[in-house]
């Protein structure tokens, strides 16, 4: 196979909202440049990236897929990413390892929840993009008002490089503002086309749409736009070097359109990509951190000492367990021995392959700037770094979102629980969005993530793959004890029963501290009345109801517990009879001293169109929730809130019904608040009958 360097590389992320026909233009590139025979369909199940059993069933992507062709002396690396907010993880992982994004946007619908999303996420990575219009041959097909829009949430730095001839059913046309040239594609799926002059009618469209793009060409360089407003035009090699620099700068954002699903446009955006595109060569070094933890930066060079980052683990039935990574400096082989800074453990390199979806091919070697896959090795997972022995490096770890929805999981069948451990701890190695904790306070293992589907969908895959099913609860929540009043008390503990007794009294005060503060123990025994030895004792016991609970079974939390006497006997006093009558003193003293449940508040953001503002809001009011802060983010607003978890549940797929799908959100928890009484009475007798 041919080898590139990373001049001719191009490492390209395909993101957008869900639906704007990513995998379809996926698969007219890969038509385009003869890795596949025809045109498989998202309908049919035939399309080369959505190949996994459930992408298929459900017609959505729901992991990244990683595909490379050639096209015009470059090596294209192709990451499909899913729209679908539930897989926001794939995302972030896709774009962290790509030099340049197409945003595709719907030509009726435009701008939508998702694509601001993916915006954000280029913008935080410093990615360059283009824009695609898609679908141009739908009936309500709007090319300048998608372009407004886009303007409107992004700048004007959006511009236009293509616009149609006409819209609609008989699209087949376009004006290129580079070429100056009428484009007519032909209608044989063959992606090829024609050029003519543009025709006198949209002459002067095309001419002050033209000089609007010389001039942010020239922009993006002092020295053009020096030459620029002398002459009042570029030169086409000027016009070319404007172009890379401009695109690599994220000076302007080029927009072109299409159907993909007919292969019209597809090629002359990847000509454009060939020629323009930025490769890991311009990119010139990345961040990095040295053994010591020292911020430092790593040359893109060929020369260099390998070093390079895997952002994605795979494990597929029928395509095994492989790690994809973005080399960065040097080249990796089959046979070498490489250092995984993350856990300092050596690994093995086997096979190394390019993708196309499921099917492979070896190629025995990965060069600096190229995307490729290693069978799966031992102790390596998604973030972590692979590098040179003698040179080690590690880059900053893919930041994932936080969960938004929890469930407890419980298993099916006895004797399972090690099985579901084992599959699930799994899934997050392959999928780090996903997370599962087995909380010992509240006896329950919950799995978390961005939405219902995701959990679903990585359920089916736990009882696919491991063959265990399990049963779902609604997540109990981790409520808190404490008090609001001081309290004394005396309790004597004495056992006879022939041979050695047990004898302890403990005379204990309680009182509150402040709210985050935790639990204090304190002794002020004077006099020797309980013996110095036997106050670990004491607090020992009342550690055991700190964990317990002494009214609802959640732990206690802001109280200081102070002993200040007690009694002892020579003979029968010991550890044991200390700790039972610290445990039983704490109890009373905290039945005495009006005790409260806490509950935990989230700190909640929801991004939401503005016609869904009312709905959403008094949603909010519904679950208790308070409102601190409003801002406007592009064309969405930015609502902050507090709500409490307990009215948290099954809130994203609430918010998506209310929005059409259209907002979204994202919580932590921020502190504990007092319970209402009324709600306080029911959490209690529901812990009281379940722990009967």
């Amino acid at each position: 196979m041919k080898e590139f360097s990373p001049k001719e590389i191009r490492n390209i992320a395909l993101v957008s909202h869900l639906s704007a026909g990513k995998t379809t233009l996926a698969e007219a590139f890969l038509f385009s440049a003869g890795e596949i025979t025809r045109l498989g369909t998202i309908d049919e199940g035939t399309t080369t990236s959505d190949f996994r059993s459930d992408e298929i069933e459900r017609k959505i992507s729901i992991s990244a897929s990683l595909l490379s062709f050639e096209w015009k002396k470059s090596k294209i690396n192709l990451i499909d990413i899913p729209g679908y907010l539930d897989f926001f993880g794939e995302v972030i992982s896709g774009v962290r390892v790509s030099d340049l994004a197409i945003i595709l946007l719907n030509s009726v619908s435009g701008v939508e929840v998702g694509t601001d999303f993916a915006w954000d996420i280029l913008e935080r990575n410093n990615i360059p993009a283009m824009l695609y219009v898609n679908f141009m041959d739908k009936e309500h097909a709007n090319f300048d008002k998608v372009v407004k829009t886009a303007k409107e949430a992004y700048g004007n730095n959006v511009i236009m490089f293509q616009f149609p001839v006409t819209e609609g059913e008989k699209f087949n046309s376009i004006i290129d503002l580079l070429k100056m040239k009428k484009i007519t594609f032909n209608t044989d799926l063959s992606g090829k086309y024609t050029q003519e002059d543009i025709p006198a009618d949209l002459a002067n469209k095309a001419k002050t749409l033209r000089n609007e793009l010389i001039e942010k060409i020239a922009e993006s360089d002092d020295a053009l736009l020096e030459k620029y407003f002398e002459a009042g035009e570029l030169a086409e090699d000027e016009i070319n070097i404007g172009l890379k620099k401009g695109l690599l700068k994220r000076s302007f954002f080029p927009v072109f359109c299409g159907v993909a699903s007919k292969n019209l446009g597809p090629q002359l955006m990847l000509d454009f990509i060939a020629e323009f595109g930025p490769s890991p060569a311009d990119i010139t070094s990345v961040p990095a951190f040295d053994k010591d933890n020292k911020e430092i930066t790593i040359k893109v060079d060929e020369n260099a000492p390998f070093s390079a980052l895997v952002f994605k683990t795979i494990s597929e039935m029928h395509v095994g367990e492989l790690s994809l990574i973005k080399v960065y400096s040097g080249s990796i082989k089959s046979g070498d021995e490489v250092l995984n800074t993350a856990n300092s453990t050596t690994e093995k390199i086997g096979q190394i392959y390019t993708l196309n979806g499921k099917n492979r091919k070896e190629i025995g070697v990965l060069k600096t700037g190229d995307i490729g896959a290693l069978v799966k090795l031992r102790n390596t997972h998604t973030s972590n770094t692979l590098c040179d022995k003698r040179n080690p490096v590690k880059f900053a770890e893919i930041q994932f979102p936080e969960p938004v929805v929890e469930i407890a999981v419980t298993p099916k069948s006895k004797g399972d629980e090690d099985k579901i451990s084992s599959g699930l701890h799994t899934l997050h190695e392959i999928d780090p969005s996903f997370t599962v904790r087995i909380d010992p306070e509240l006896k329950q293992t919950v799995v978390a993530g961005q939405g219902e589907m995701h959990l679903t969908i990585i359920l089916k895959r736990l009882k696919e793959r491991y063959t265990v099913d399990v049963e779902q609860k609604k997540p109990k929540i981790p409520y808190r004890e404490t008090i609001t009043a001081k309290a004394d008390e005396k309790y004597r503990h004495k056992k006879q029963s022939g041979g050695a007794g047990q004898f302890a009294e403990v005379w204990m005060r309680i009182e509150p501290t402040p709210r985050g503060s935790g639990f204090e123990f304190a002794s002020a025994v004077v006099g020797g009345a309980i013996s110095s030895s036997f106050i670990p004792s004491i607090e020992k016991g009342v550690q055991q109801v700190l964990v317990e609970g002494a009214v609802a079974g959640y732990k206690i939390v802001d109280v200081k517990a102070i002993v200040y006497d007690g009694k002892e006997h020579p003979v029968d006093s010991k550890d044991i009879a200390f700790q039972i009558a610290g445990r039983e003193v704490f109890k009373m003293c905290m039945k005495s001293a009006k005790p409260i449940l806490l509950e935990p508040i989230c700190n909640v953001e929801i991004r939401c169109p503005e016609e869904y503002m009312g709905d959403v809001m008094g949603d909010l009011s519904s679950r208790r929730g308070k409102i601190t802060g409003m801002e406007m983010h592009g064309r969405f607003q930015v609502v902050k809130a507090q709500v409490p978890l307990a009215e948290l549940h099954n809130y994203a797929t609430t918010l998506r019904s209310l929005t059409q799908g259209r907002a979204t959100h994202t919580r932590k928890i921020s502190h504990y608040d007092p319970l209402p009484k009324e709600l306080e009475a029911k959490v209690v007798e529901e812990s009281q009958a379940e722990n009967k």
